[in-house]
Parts: C-alpha cells; sequence; structure tokens
C-alpha cells in the first residue's frame, strides 16, 4: 500500500456575503416566520426546537454551498405550489386528497407519487448517461447526467415535503415526516446519496481535478435503490400513506433517521469510488478472487447474522432467494466491469484523487452515523426502557460503526491507503447493507417493522 497523502488545492480564502447570501439568509427566516405561525399550534416543543435549529443549519448550507441555495428555494416554491393546489380541492371535512390528484399538474407532477416516479426517471436517466460518458468517452452525456441528476434530487424533495403534507390532511394522528418505512427511506437515501455526489463533483471540479466517470459508478448504486423503492411499492403498496406504528410515533425519529441515512449514503458513495479505484490499481488476479470474496462475503452474513443472534424470520428461505438473486446480478456486473476495464479507466480520475473521495466520505459517513447511533440509544431508551438491548439491528449497527472507526484509525495512524483500504470500503458497503436490508430480511428483533 502506498503511505504518500493526497491533497486538494488549497480553497480560496472566503470572501464577504454578497447581497444574494442575504437575500437567501432573509428568505429562509420568513418562510420559518410562516411555518410557525401557520403551523406552530400543532407542532410539540421538541419539534419547534427541531424546526428553529433547522433555520440556522439552511443558511449555513446555502452560504456553504452555493447550488443549494437556488435548490432550497425552488423546492419550497414548488412544493407550496402543489399544497396550494391541494387547498383548493376541499369538501366540508378539508383537504380532499383524491379530488386534488384529479387537477393536471398534482396528478402527472406534483402529487407527492408522481413527483417520485419523476425522481426515479430522472435517475435512471442520469445514470445512463453517465455510463454514456463512461463508455463514449464524451464530457457532454457526463454534462447531462450531472444536470439530470440535480433534477432528480429535485423532484425528490418536493415529493418529500408533499407526502408530508398529505400525510396530515388524512388525519392530524397519521402525519409524520416521510421517513418512517423502506420505501420513504429509500427516496430519502436516493437524493442524498445524489447529492453528496453532487458536492464532491463540483467541488472537485472547481479545484481543478474533474471526477468524471466516477458518477457512472456512484449513481448505479441510487439507480439501484430506486429500482428497489419502485419494486417495494408494487409489490408492498408501500407508497401508501399509512399510520405510524407506537414505536415511530416520536419525534426522534426526525433526527435519528435522516443521521443514519447521511451515513448509508457516504458509506455507499465511498465504495462504489472504491470498486472504480480497484479497477485503475488492482491486479487482473487480485479483481477476479475479489469477483468471488465480494458475494462470499454476503453469504457469509447471514450465517454470521444467525450465529450470533439466533432468531431468524420466518420466511427464511424467501430471503435466501431473494439474496441469491442479489448475488447474481452482482456477479454478472463485477464480470462486465473487470472485462471493460481497459475501456473505463481512462475515464475515471487518478488513484489519489480517487483515495481522497474515499477518505472523505468515509469520514463525514461516520460522523453522522456516530451521531445517528446516539440518537438511537436515546430514542430506545424512550421507546422500549433501555438504551442498548443486543437487538440485531442494534448490534450490526455497532457492527457497521467498528468497521469504520477501524478504517479510520487505520488511515490516520497507520496511513492506511491504495488496494487494500478499496477493498475494505467495498466490504464495508456489504456489511452495511446487510446491517440495513440484511437484518430485516433474515433476523427477528424490536425493529423487524422494517421487515420485507
Amino acid at each position: 500500500m502506498t503511505t504518500t497523502a493526497h491533497r486538494l488545492p488549497a480553497a480560496p480564502a472566503p470572501t464577504r456575503r454578497t447581497a444574494f447570501d442575504w437575500v437567501f439568509a432573509a428568505l429562509v427566516l420568513l418562510g420559518a416566520v410562516w411555518g410557525f405561525q401557520r403551523y406552530g399550534a400543532s407542532m410539540d416543543v421538541y419539534e419547534k426546537g427541531i424546526a428553529a435549529c433547522a433555520v440556522p443549519a439552511a443558511i449555513a448550507l446555502g452560504w456553504f454551498w452555493a447550488p443549494l441555495r437556488p435548490l432550497m428555494l425552488l423546492v419550497a416554491l414548488t412544493s407550496g405550489a402543489a399544497m396550494a393546489l391541494y387547498l383548493r380541492a376541499t369538501d366540508d371535512f378539508g383537504v380532499d386528497l383524491a379530488q386534488g390528484e384529479q387537477v393536471f399538474w398534482l396528478k402527472y407532477m406534483l402529487s407527492s407519487q408522481s413527483a417520485i416516479l419523476w425522481m426515479s426517471l430522472l435517475l435512471f436517466m442520469s445514470t445512463a448517461f453517465y455510463w454514456s460518458g463512461l463508455v463514449l468517452r464524451r464530457d457532454t452525456p457526463t454534462l447531462l447526467g450531472s444536470k439530470l441528476a440535480w433534477a432528480g434530487v429535485f423532484m425528490a424533495l418536493v415529493g418529500t415535503l408533499v407526502r408530508w403534507f398529505e400525510s396530515h390532511q388524512i388525519a392530524p394522528d397519521i402525519g409524520h415526516i416521510p421517513v418512517s418505512n423502506l420505501y420513504e427511506v429509500f427516496v430519502l437515501f436516493s437524493w442524498m446519496t445524489t447529492l453528496f455526489w453532487l458536492y464532491y463533483e463540483d467541488r472537485y471540479r472547481k479545484a481543478g481535478q474533474p471526477l468524471g466517470g466516477l458518477g457512472a459508478f456512484v449513481m448505479l448504486v441510487v439507480s439501484a435503490a430506486v429500482g428497489f423503492l419502485l419494486w417495494y411499492a408494487l409489490t408492498r403498496n408501500a407508497h401508501e400513506i399509512q399510520p405510524l406504528v407506537p414505536a415511530l410515533q416520536s419525534w426522534w425519529m426526525k433526527i435519528h433517521v435522516p443521521a443514519n441515512f447521511v451515513g448509508y449514503g457516504t458509506f455507499a458513495l465511498a465504495a462504489m469510488v472504491a470498486l472504480a479505484y480497484l479497477l485503475k490499481t488492482a491486479t487482473p488476479r487480485a479483481l477476479w478472487v475479489g469477483l468471488v470474496g465480494v458475494p462470499g462475503v454476503l453469504i457469509a452474513l447471514p450465517l454470521l447474522g444467525f450465529a450470533l443472534l439466533g432468531d431468524l424470520q420466518p420466511d427464511t428461505f424467501g430471503a435466501v432467494a431473494k439474496s441469491l438473486r442479489m448475488i447474481g446480478v452482482l456477479l454478472a456486473f463485477f464480470i462486465v466491469v473487470i472485462a471493460a476495464r481497459g475501456w473505463i479507466n481512462p475515464r475515471t480520475p487518478s488513484p489519489e484523487v480517487a483515495d481522497d473521495v474515499m477518505y472523505k466520505a468515509i469520514a463525514v459517513g461516520f460522523a453522522f452515523f456516530t451521531i445517528a447511533t446516539i440518537l438511537g440509544a436515546f430514542w430506545a431508551a424512550e421507546a422500549w426502557g433501555g438504551y442498548w438491548s443486543w437487538d440485531p439491528k442494534e448490534t450490526w449497527a455497532l457492527i457497521v460503526w467498528l468497521n469504520y472507526a477501524a478504517w479510520l484509525h487505520m488511515r490516520l495512524m497507520k496511513g492506511l491507503r491504495g488496494t487494500f483500504a478499496a477493498w475494505w470500503s467495498l466490504v464495508g458497503l456489504v456489511v452495511t447493507t446487510f446491517a440495513f436490508l440484511g437484518v430485516n430480511m433474515f433476523l427477528s428483533g424490536l425493529h423487524s417493522y422494517g421487515q420485507l
């Protein structure tokens, strides 16, 4: 492995705030005041605290990364327009969602389900254009892929906010932030992972080190998530808004789940960057060994989970069949990219740049995953009376945390870099996927409300 550190060019010195910076901050404050006036009576003290903290956080994010400012403003305006269209469709009991969705713009664009379907299409198209740029060795498809990714994030955020509004119109006790089931959190994962990728793409491009074909790899995992949420919606009617189970009726959900998915998204991003790194640096023999080894980890994890924790889901054989299909898809993908690496590698950045992206993504994800784990312990104490119960989900979350803690320790203390670090990151995604989905598929526990 190499121990030579790679650093980006120094960032430009901070500049004075522009007029648009202050206009943006004023608009965020005005929106917050309007929101408190209209909905403050239905918030408890914790929700008011979260909303109050979200205001400076939104301003800081907009100042930190300029593209977020038009995105936030456009999402707010579009979501507000969708809500206004719904409010026009009222009867004696309030907003009639079914009648509202007969309005052209709601039916085809701005209802939550329509917006999420548009998100799905745009992210699939983004992935296709990124891969077109990689295969054709052209910049134009890559640029189009980036723009489509932005459009997908926009529609995902609109769909999320409108779904939140729709849930409150069904009944006051049903309304909740849409991060409560697998369908909703896969929407969250899709736009959050994409947005982190767009941030790194923009930052490295401005530093004179464009990431090029890396977008094809990152958007591939996003497309996999989108494919899963569409399958889940079709087979389980998961797109329908349901009341929360008692354990989820907590304000902790509003902060624990998003923090968790910052971790999941950045870990996935780092793993896909690691795959591109390995295609460029690993020997052919190592790649073909990995072709067997990484799916092998997927097979071993359920056995390890059973050995550690015991209780299996009733439909274990069905879960095994689903896993084998997923492993088959992974094997086919690995075979294709390994065979085509001579064509792919010229369009991906240098190993040093890819290593830097991988490290930064894991560092951000680890910080947020740590926060999410602590918040989850507080939530567990409130819901179940104890901070930690060695539930399968909790145990595997700890395994994920220890995995990335060890990766960062070896990086910072021992200078870990190179192919070993990349393989570790790639296997880390397999472990994380098992903690997120595999536990729900194979093991029973307090978190079984997320079953597949």
